[in-house]
This record gives C-alpha cells, sequence and structure tokens, in this order.
C-alpha cells in the first residue's frame, strides 16, 4: 500500500496547498526593451496544469474586457511565456511600446477546474528624457547632462552628441559642443532618448569682407562689398559696419559702389557685431581702381631757358596701371598742326637755340586709354648781361638826383649871400646908363662849368658879357675891373672817367641838372666894391 501512494506523488505534480492564488509583481519598462512580468501561481493537492494564458485588459465601449494576448495583434515573439506548469507564471514582452502598458491577468486550467487570478500586474512604460542644463549658454559656461526614466530603477547610461560619444556630461561649453544630445541603454543604443539641442551663443568669429568682382575693378564698373562672419546669434543687417582707409562709410551687410572711382581706392574692412562681446574687425581688402591717363602736364628743368643751356621736358600723369608710353609733340609755326618730336617720359634738348622755341604737348598711354596734355611755351630768355646793369644804373640816379640837390642847396644859399653884398657894392647908376647898371646887376655873377680832367685844368678868366656893349659900357666896366673879386667852389665828380663840358650859355637849370649829372666844377664870380 505505500508503494501505492509513493506512486501517486510522483504522477500527480502540483503545490501542496489548500486553496487557489496567483502572486503578479508590477513592473516599469523603458520604451524599446525586454521585461520579465514576474508571476507565481497555487492550487489544490491532485490537480494537474493543462494549460496556462495571459490576458490584458482593455476598455471597450466604457466597459473593462479581458482579452487573452495570443488573440491581440504583436509581432511575432513579442509576448513570450518563460513560466512553467506548476508554478512559475512569468511573461516576457520584448520590444516594449506604449501599447503594451496596462493591466495583466493570468489564469490557468488543471484537470479538474480553472482559475484566472483575481488580481493583475501593472506595466508601466517609460522613456528615457535628456535634460540640457542650461540648453542655451555663452561660450565658456558650465553645461550639465541628465538622463531620466521615469523608473525608480537606477539608470546606467551612455553619452552621445550628434551620433558621437560624449566621454564628460559635465563641461565648459565651447562653440563646437553645440548639437543635439541624448542618452541610451548600455548595450542596447537603440534605446536611447529624444535627443535635446544645447545652444552655444558666441561672438562674431572669422568675420571676412569679399569683394565681387574679385579680379581687376576698372573705372566705372560696379563693384559689391559683402561682410560675412560665424557667429551666433547671426549678425544681423545693423550689426554689420564697413570702413574706408578706417573712415565710416556705412552699415549693412553689403555695399555696392555702381560707377567706380579712382577716388575708390583704398583699404576697406568690415566690423561685426551680435551683441556678444566687442566689434570684430574683418581682415582688409585693397579695392584697387584701374583707370587710363589723367591730370596730364608738362614740366620744364629748368623752368628758365637761355640760349645754348640743356632742359628737360618732364612729362607727368596719373594713371593705373601707370602710363607705359610718351609722345612728344610741337606745333609748327606754319600751321596749327602738330609734329611728332620725341617719346619717352623725359624729353631733352641739349643745346637749346632758336628753333627749339615753341609750343609743346606730351601724350600719355596705357592699356586701358590715352590722353593729351595742355600745350606748354617753351621760351629762350633773354641775356641777363643787360639786365645785370639795371641795379647800376639805378644807383647812378639816385646818385645824381642827391648831387643835383646838394647844387640846388648851394646855388640857393650863394644867391641869398649876393642879395645882402649887394647892398654895399658901388652904385653903377653913377658913372653909367640905367640900362648898363641894370646889365651889369643881371651880368653881376659869371658861372663856368667844367669837368675835371685826368690833371686839374686853370682856372680860366671870364670875360663879362657887358665887354660886347657900347664903348661908353665898356669904359665904365673896365674903370671897376678891379673890383672883380673871383671865387671857386670845387665838388669832386664821382666817377671822373667821364669828363663832361658844359656850355656856359645854357640856362641856369640846366645848368644845375647837368651839373647834377656830371658832378663837374662851378666857379662862382662875385662883383664886390673894393674897400
Amino acid at each position: 500500500m505505500e508503494k501505492l501512494n509513493l506512486l501517486i506523488l510522483v504522477i500527480m505534480p502540483g503545490v501542496w496547498s489548500a486553496d487557489w492564488g496567483v502572486t503578479f509583481k508590477s513592473q516599469c519598462a523603458l520604451r524599446g526593451t525586454s521585461v520579465v512580468m514576474s508571476c507565481k501561481y497555487d492550487y489544490p493537492v491532485g490537480h494537474v496544469v493543462t494549460s496556462v494564458k495571459w490576458s490584458k485588459a482593455q476598455r471597450v465601449s466604457g466597459l473593462w474586457k479581458l482579452f487573452y494576448l495570443s488573440s491581440l495583434p504583436s509581432p511575432p515573439g513579442h509576448f513570450k511565456y518563460v513560466g512553467n506548469y506548476w508554478s512559475d507564471c512569468s511573461l516576457e514582452i520584448n520590444n516594449v511600446q506604449h501599447a503594451d502598458e496596462g493591466q495583466y491577468f493570468f489564469s490557468f486550467s488543471t484537470t479538474l477546474n480553472r482559475w484566472t487570478s483575481k488580481t493583475y500586474a501593472h506595466l508601466f512604460v517609460r522613456e528615457l528624457t535628456t535634460v540640457v542644463q542650461p540648453s542655451t549658454v555663452t561660450e565658456g559656461d558650465n553645461v550639465s547632462l541628465t538622463c531620466a526614466s521615469g523608473c525608480s530603477t537606477p539608470l546606467d547610461v551612455v553619452w552621445f552628441r550628434d551620433g558621437e560619444p560624449v566621454t564628460n556630461p559635465v563641461f565648459q561649453a565651447r562653440r563646437e559642443d553645440a548639437g543635439r544630445y541624448y542618452c541610451a541603454i548600455p548595450g542596447q543604443e537603440t534605446v536611447r532618448s529624444a535627443s535635446v539641442a544645447l545652444n552655444v551663443q558666441y561672438a562674431p568669429k572669422k568675420v571676412t569682407l569679399s569683394m565681387s568682382p574679385s579680379g581687376d575693378v576698372v573705372k566705372g564698373s560696379l563693384v559689391t562689398l559683402t561682410c560675412s562672419s560665424d557667429a551666433n546669434p547671426p549678425v544681423t543687417q545693423s550689426g554689420y559696419r564697413l570702413y574706408k582707409d578706417r573712415q565710416f562709410i556705412s552699415s549693412g551687410l553689403n555695399h555696392t559702389i555702381s560707377d567706380v572711382q579712382p577716388g575708390h581706392n583704398g583699404l576697406y574692412h568690415c566690423q561685426a557685431w551680435n551683441n556678444i562681446g566687442d566689434f570684430v574687425n574683418s581682415t582688409e581688402v585693397h579695392l584697387d581702381v584701374q583707370y587710363g591717363p589723367v591730370n596730364i602736364s608738362v614740366s620744364m628743368n629748368p623752368p628758365h631757358i637761355v640760349g645754348g643751356s640743356s632742359v628737360n621736358l618732364i612729362c607727368n600723369s596719373t594713371a593705373n596701371p601707370a602710363a607705359d608710353n610718351y609722345t612728344w609733340y610741337k606745333r609748327t609755326a606754319s600751321s596749327s598742326s602738330m609734329v611728332q618730336v620725341g617719346s619717352g617720359q623725359v624729353m631733352s634738348i641739349p643745346s637749346v637755340e632758336a628753333s627749339h622755341t615753341g609750343l609743346y604737348l606730351c601724350q600719355a598711354r596705357n592699356l586701358l586709354g590715352v590722353d593729351n596734355s595742355t600745350e606748354v611755351l617753351l621760351a629762350m630768355k633773354e641775356d641777363e648781361h643787360g639786365s645785370s646793369s639795371l641795379p647800376l644804373i639805378a644807383g647812378v640816379a639816385v646818385s645824381l638826383l642827391v648831387t643835383l640837390v646838394l647844387a640846388l642847396l648851394l646855388f640857393w644859399r650863394k644867391q641869398t649871400t649876393h642879395k645882402e653884398k649887394k647892398q654895399t657894392v658901388f652904385d653903377l647908376s653913377e658913372r653909367g646908363s640905367s640900362s648898363s647898371a641894370t646889365e651889369d646887376q643881371s651880368n653881376s655873377i659869371y658861372a663856368n662849368f667844367h669837368m675835371f680832367p685826368s690833371t686839374p685844368l686853370p682856372v680860366t678868366s671870364i670875360t663879362p658879357h657887358s665887354q660886347r656893349s657900347s664903348s661908353g659900357e665898356h669904359d665904365d666896366l673896365m674903370s671897376y675891373e678891379d673890383e672883380v673879386t673871383y671865387s671857386t667852389v670845387t665838388i669832386k665828380p664821382r666817377n671822373p672817367r667821364h669828363p663832361r663840358h658844359i656850355d656856359n650859355s645854357s640856362a641856369p637849370q640846366d645848368l644845375w641838372s647837368e651839373a647834377g649829372e656830371s658832378d663837374d666844377s662851378v666857379i662862382y664870380v662875385t662883383l664886390a666894391k673894393s674897400s
């Protein structure tokens, strides 16, 4: 009998319990992961489990209903029973999705009965969540990365930025750290959080100024200058400034010159600013405007030309590129046509002659154009020997003027002295007619003017003009001849090399003038009554 009981125990496995029961454990799973819903069940002795099933409660028309997992639409292997037929009723769910969240029930059948659990296991489905703190920073600020799941179990995660691994979740932000960050489960990198952007703001860098067209710029063409930069936030229109030779021109991203002129030549640069830091300068760009020759002029060296000397005619012009061809022309005297007379920037005439005088012009040329100078007169200056004597003549004239003034002063003084002495002179009316006396008085002064020769001349006796009168008058005057007193005043001439004799018959004013000019000697004769 004992052997039979032992055989029964072996054939009828089960839980030695007096009641039916199922024990669950709720789970929290990350979307995309696999989870095992732990489960244990009991039943009375003598029962043999013949089938097991999991069901999920779903709400239909406001009522909860149980649906076997086998009847739910799901990919193969999504739900997998991993328990046994006597005590373990665990369920594995692969690639958990949000639709899997809910309440799960377990039921089983035995040879004698069937049982459905009165309670359920709850599956919570959560997502990995990345937190970037702060999400917008200025270059140099600290950044911290945090990964959250919503499940109570601690997480071991790895970090990625734009698909590249990140070793340190706490760092000091650089501009290259900007991007999208997410966390993932190690070994299950497909189980990852949604990506979160890190915005790193920084001042403008790599500020550049470009010119279009970039090659040679010809006068009159159109040029556009464009400023660009690497900045976060990007530089706005008002954040750009353009300068020429460090002088402000305009603000804005672009600057267009529709008619380029030589005055636009210079060094250009732009500044960029985006409210972070200071203005940042670009490198300088040289705008080189090319044009044909302008402002052509001719200069002479020396400026004043004397016959027989040399002269250089120099052609000056402004051009870009510089003029590389110069031609000289001279206007002919017979017509208004021009004749080519030379080439090169400098035309030399080694010995100027009368045939070289005339109007000259030069023509300058480069690859972009040609233009002429104004005509310049080449004329010889007169010999300077004559002009050098002008100062000497002026000096002589001043000397003569001074001498004339002195002579006039002396004459006035003598006249005054003569009037004073005239009161003591004998009365000529007692010895001759009134006419003779009057004539004597008028001729009481005799003057001879002589220029000193190399050897002094003797004083010549002067015959009174009255001797050529009637004999009576002659006798009267001769009787007083012994009363004539001669006096001589000598003014030495400044230039004894040019003696000049003055005629005695000249008028007084002429005599004084001549005396002033020639500096001759003057002889005064005074008739005085003898004591």
